[in-house]
């Protein structure tokens, strides 16, 4: 392979925390230059978030900052937005998820920056969207979440709302940016014009709510908090083993059930009416679940997913990141990487999803060092002297 399929995409990302900066970190995975543009002297606070931090540095640093370089600049400063200007004429995109009408304060609207560069890509990650009546309000990704659906219908039954441990909101914020950058950029290679992706956590998250809208809409029904299950799909549950572990087991669909029942020596309840179709086993979920649980009780968990695994039934461990690490497929497919860190010498994390055949992404690099980037991004691409970039940085403007 000598190109990565974005190589001739340069991204100024101004994002900070995860909403933009994933976004970013996506193009970059697929080779695309992302300038990242923080404060100086504080950069973005991601830099300092995570639970665990060896040598007082950030694990989740390295990752979402992966493939960047980072370059300083105060866009308070008239200075600094004038360097912005002079970036965004070398640019295919902007890449930002402050709150809407932070740029335009700083005289570097969307008309403005057009003014400067066309084809210029602006891709905008908010927590309301840059229109409607909320949308100059503050918006964090658990706010989307709750919001946009998710958070309503995750839990157990009878407890509050739950959320995933991970910043979901976020998450499918910058990955929808991601794939709306994408589309403009398409776009403007029919048209050579550039326009404004808008992203919206709460947006991002109602996406992914499947029927939800017209279940209400149509038949008036209100999803609820259904714990490991889905109202209605049976059986998919998790289920105890002989040896204390627990497996999941997904074989609602029927020719996959009659499956199971061959697997558990109970062919009769693949005929069973109260089981034989998809609607009746979601129907009597809990009967079947019961029956299902007395029988994998019987078995040690690895044998019970060797009996599953050799009759073609869908099921698996409930991983952590240990199994992940021990695990022979994660392997083979290289899903975990180790890049090279001047403190943590390795870093491991996940790899480039998805593949590509012939044009594969890959990660090069580990999150940068604050400003590390400056000489190379203002001396190299801007053409600023040596001199003039001391200045600027003694002035504090970067």
């Amino acid at each position: 392979m000598t190109h990565l399929p974005l190589d001739d995409v340069r991204v100024i990302e101004l994002g900070q925390l995860l909403a933009g900066p994933f976004c970013g970190q996506l193009l970059g995975d697929f080779g695309a230059e992302v300038i990242k543009v923080e404060d100086p002297g504080r950069g973005d606070p991601m830099r300092q978030w995570g639970r665990e931090k060896p040598h007082g540095q950030s694990l989740w640093w390295p990752v979402v900052a992966r493939n960047k370089k980072s370059v300083t600049c105060d866009l308070r400063d008239p200075r600094g937005q004038d360097l912005l200007r002079r970036l965004i004429a070398e640019a295919d995109v902007l890449l930002e998820n402050f709150r809407p009408g932070t740029l335009e304060r700083w005289n570097l609207s969307p008309d403005e920056l057009h003014a400067i560069n066309p084809g210029l890509v602006i891709t905008r990650v908010t927590g309301f969207g840059q229109t409607g009546p909320y949308a100059p309000r503050a918006g964090y990704g658990s706010i989307g979440e709750a919001m946009g659906g998710i958070r309503h219908v995750t839990g157990d039954p009878g407890r509050p709302p739950s959320r995933a441990g991970i910043s979901l909101g976020d998450s499918l914020a910058a990955t929808h940016a991601c794939v709306g950058t994408l589309v403009a950029l398409h776009e403007r290679g029919r048209s050579g014009r550039g326009q404004v992706v808008d992203s919206a956590i709460y947006e991002a998250v109602l996406a992914m709510m499947e029927s939800l809208l017209p279940e209400w809409q149509q038949a008036g029904y209100q999803r609820e908090r259904t714990g490991p299950v889905l109202p209605n799909v049976s059986p998919s549950n998790v289920y105890p083993t002989g040896d204390g572990e627990a497996i999941l087991i997904a074989a609602n669909q029927d020719s996959v059930f009659a499956r199971l029942a061959r697997v558990m020596g109970a062919e009769a309840l693949a005929e069973d009416e109260r089981y034989a179709t998809h609607g009746a086993r979601g129907a009597n979920m809990d009967e079947l679940d019961g029956i299902i649980a007395a029988w994998t009780a019987g078995h040690p968990a690895d044998e019970l997913l060797r009996l599953l695994h050799e009759g073609g039934v869908p099921a698996g461990r409930i991983y952590t990141a240990k199994d992940m690490f021990a695990d022979p497929h994660f392997a083979a497919r290289e899903a975990i990487v180790r890049v090279s860190h001047p403190d943590f010498g390795e870093v491991a994390m996940q790899n480039v999803a998805p593949k590509l055949s012939s044009t594969p992404g890959r990660v090069r690099t580990a999150g940068p060092a604050l400003g590390q980037h400056n000489e190379e991004v203002y001396g190299g691409l801007l053409g600023l002297s040596p001199e003039e970039i001391t200045g600027l940085s003694t002035a504090g403007v970067i």
